[in-house]
């Protein structure tokens, strides 16, 4: 008698649960968020800045989430503006006459055992901060540990919204984000090409494909959409099939989303095979490895670009060419702004991770080598962002869209 009773109790309450269930699905939806995060500043606000400095220090150590070898391919120069700021710093006075010093962590596999080398930079070496990662993914690993260690994350290269849409306190993006640059692409795409047709092709690879989600979101807002949308895996050395298929489409112009050195072999092949059209692309385009790649191929390409030379970098720019024989992209010319802003908070809050924290916060907006650094409510810069091409092998700005001649070169068939 008893497990009836019992057993008719839950088929009471279950009915019970689908009817109330029913019943509110049927209310109207007001279609609004209960809560947007992206529009309310969240700070920290436990424990910790009461707790005193250390005494007794030698060094004051900032960790560093990068390969920390000069001849990396697509990470040497972030390490060498690293070091070149800290250097500065130091012959500066260091904080308070201690010097600083880069705690350098990396993996190749940075889900692998990357994640242990941040581990240990924020309990083992207990940095005050950390620099990092190189791109969108290495920045969503660090970010999960500096979370639960209460440090502040500076990243140098992260385009990714998606890192600061996480809405942790401790995180903040040099770099604006692709939702910011996507747009200004996408309004050069529609004076140029109007509706005559286009092709977009993108890369498989994390930080790629969520440019290409905020570019095709532009691209709807602007009613304007692709002939074609192909899309190719990263690495890849053959794009024979790819290149042919770009050139039979007779397309008045060509979308590249992908990183430096796939965008320069692709730029390349298209060109050797007489595409005459106007080339837009990623920020990608703008780092050293695209240039060298691509050669003049790359000549009258049209992307978001992040990086002016000016006489407010040329001390940097001068000092960085002479000790390390080139010129800095956008990506050591943020990665040098990086360390610095973490220099101007720690000196200003002192040896507190919470403080530095806070500080950081407050110094935007802040006058680096690559423009102002002004954080919006999730920690990410929100510059403005303007267009670049490339001139006899140099980045410059863009003046104005290019125009069918600009586009055009002259076939190089091997």
């Amino acid at each position: 008698m008893h497990r009836i009773f019992t057993a008719a109790s839950i088929l009471l309450a279950l009915s019970f649960v689908v009817w109330a269930g029913g019943k509110h699905s049927e209310k109207p939806s007001s279609g609004k968020v209960f809560f947007d995060a992206r529009k309310h500043q969240t700070n920290y606000s436990g424990p910790g800045r009461q707790k005193r400095p250390p005494v007794d220090i030698r060094e004051v150590l900032i960790g560093y989430f990068g390969p920390d070898t000069p001849s990396h391919r697509e990470a040497g120069d972030m390490w060498r503006a690293a070091c070149l700021a800290i250097e500065q710093a130091n012959r500066a006075g260091g904080y308070n006459g201690i010097p600083f010093r880069l705690v350098a962590g990396w993996s190749d596999n940075p889900w692998g055992t990357g994640i242990s080398k941040v581990v240990r930079m924020a309990y083992v070496d207990k940095v005050w901060a950390i620099i990092g990662g190189i791109d969108g993914p290495s920045t969503h690993l660090a970010e999960q540990v500096v979370a639960k260690a209460r440090l502040t994350l500076l990243s140098p290269a992260s385009t990714d919204k998606t890192v600061n849409l996480a809405n942790v306190p401790w995180m903040f993006s040099c770099l604006p984000g692709d939702h910011i640059q996507a747009p200004v692409l996408v309004n050069a795409i529609s004076l140029y090409v109007g509706r005559k047709p286009f092709l977009l092709v993108s890369a498989t690879d994390h930080d790629s494909h969520l440019f290409t989600v905020e570019l095709n979101k532009s691209l709807i807002r602007q009613e304007i959409s692709p002939s074609y949308h192909f899309e190719f895996k990263h690495g890849n050395q053959d794009h024979t099939e790819l290149v042919e298929k770009i050139t039979k489409s007779r397309a008045h112009a060509l979308v590249v989303i992908a990183g430096a050195r796939d965008s320069a072999r692709l730029v390349s092949d298209v060109r050797k095979k007489c595409f005459t059209g106007c080339i837009f692309g990623g920020p990608c385009m703008g780092r050293s490895s695209f240039l060298e790649e691509a050669g003049q191929a790359a000549e009258g390409v049209i992307f978001p670009l992040l990086y002016i030379p000016g006489k407010h970098s040329e001390s940097f720019e001068k000092e960085f060419s002479s000790r390390f024989g080139s010129s800095p992209d956008y990506l050591a010319a943020h990665t040098y702004d990086t360390v610095n802003l973490l220099i101007v908070a720690i000196r200003k809050a002192g040896l507190n991770r919470a403080r530095i924290c806070d500080a950081v916060r407050e110094l935007s907006p802040w006058a680096g080598v690559t423009g102002p650094v002004k954080w919006d409510t999730l920690g990410g810069n929100n510059r403005t962002v303007r267009l670049g091409t490339i001139r006899a092998g140099r980045v410059i700005p863009a003046s104005g869209p290019p125009g069918p001649d600009e586009a055009t070169l002259r076939c190089s068939r091997p």
